[in-house]
This record gives C-alpha cells, sequence and structure tokens, in this order.
C-alpha cells in the first residue's frame, strides 16, 4: 500500500468528481434527508464503483506497459474531454426521486440507487480504472478513489450551497480537466517513450 499513490488517486478523483452530477444529487437529497442516511447509502454504491474500476483497471494492468500507457493517456484526454465539453444542464438529467418515508433504509437505498446508477460509466469511475492500470496498486487506488469520492459527498452534503455560491462550477471543472490533460500527456509521453 503507497500512500502517495492514494493521495494521487484521492486528488484526481476529488477534483473530477467535484462538478459531477452524484454531488449535486447529494447535495440535494441532504437537504431534504437526514445527512448521515445520505451518505452512508451514497458511500456504500461508490464502495461498488469503485471494486468493479480497480478490478477492470488491474486487468488492463496485465497488458504490455506501453500500450497500458497509451491507452491510459487517451482515456485521460477522453475524460478532459468530458468535463470540458459538457452541456450546462447536464447536472439535472439524474434527479432523484424522494422515498417514500425518511427511514434510514428508505433514505440510505435511495442514495445507493441513485448513485449506483448514474456514476457507472462515469468519469470517475473510468478514471480509477486508468489509475489502477498505471500503478498496479489496486488497494492504494481504491482506497484514494474512494475517499474522494466520499469527501465530495460529504462536503456536497453539508457543505456544498457555501461552495457553489463562492467557486463557480466552471471553474471546479476547468481545474479537475486540466488535471486530467496533465495525466494524460505523462501517460502518453510514457508511452511513447516505452
Amino acid at each position: 500500500m503507497s500512500l502517495t499513490i492514494a493521495a494521487i488517486t484521492f486528488g484526481i478523483i476529488f477534483l473530477a468528481e467535484l462538478p459531477d452530477k452524484t454531488a449535486l444529487a447529494s447535495l440535494v437529497l441532504g437537504t431534504r434527508y437526514r445527512a448521515s442516511h445520505v451518505f452512508a447509502g451514497i458511500a456504500a454504491a461508490f464502495a461498488v464503483h469503485v471494486a468493479i474500476a480497480v478490478a477492470a483497471g488491474s486487468l488492463l494492468a496485465l497488458l504490455p506497459h506501453r500500450w497500458v500507457e497509451g491507452v491510459v493517456g487517451l482515456l485521460f484526454l477522453a475524460g478532459a474531454a468530458m468535463l470540458l465539453f459538457q452541456r450546462e444542464g447536464d447536472e439535472d438529467e439524474h434527479a432523484a426521486k424522494e422515498p417514500s418515508s425518511n427511514s434510514f433504509w428508505k433514505v440510505a437505498g435511495s442514495g445507493f440507487l441513485l448513485v449506483l446508477v448514474a456514476e457507472f460509466g462515469d468519469l470517475t469511475q473510468i478514471t480509477t480504472a486508468n489509475l489502477a492500470a498505471r500503478y498496479a496498486d489496486p488497494l492504494s487506488v481504491a482506497l484514494g478513489s474512494w475517499l474522494a469520492l466520499c469527501a465530495v459527498a460529504a462536503i456536497a452534503i453539508v457543505g456544498g450551497q457555501k461552495l457553489m455560491k463562492h467557486v463557480p462550477l466552471r471553474v471546479i471543472t476547468r481545474v479537475a480537466a486540466v488535471v486530467m490533460l496533465v495525466m494524460a500527456a505523462v501517460s502518453i509521453v510514457g508511452a511513447v517513450r516505452g
């Protein structure tokens, strides 16, 4: 287990998840229901997504290193493009339905299902798979990714409205895209150099 890889993963996933629709959905659920119930469901869904992504990335790591670097670089470029060219209204397309009661299982289940559906094949899941392939340290990547996703959800649930008042979503998106472009460049240079 490498704390450096976990920290790198945390930073990349944290920035990529901030402008994501799930952060906004977490904010909405957090304003309607008990924060701990919402967070429990969302954290569980993120654990499922991270496990799937790390497994996929670990399979990629079995390929020749040069090819993996090239594929990872191209996927990071695609991720940056997704961030840079997303439409303004995309965050509203996964609005949550209100659970019929405020019980733990209803609220946590609603958050779990929302994130499970909304995040499948999402940028952060693809990025986690890329990082697992790049570093070949699935535990560190999984821990960093899951903690980053949970941190963004917690921020969105507890203080998302204040963040949006002080930092425009467009700025957060641009910073995440720049980080993805840097990671793409590093991977592509590594593929070219062999």
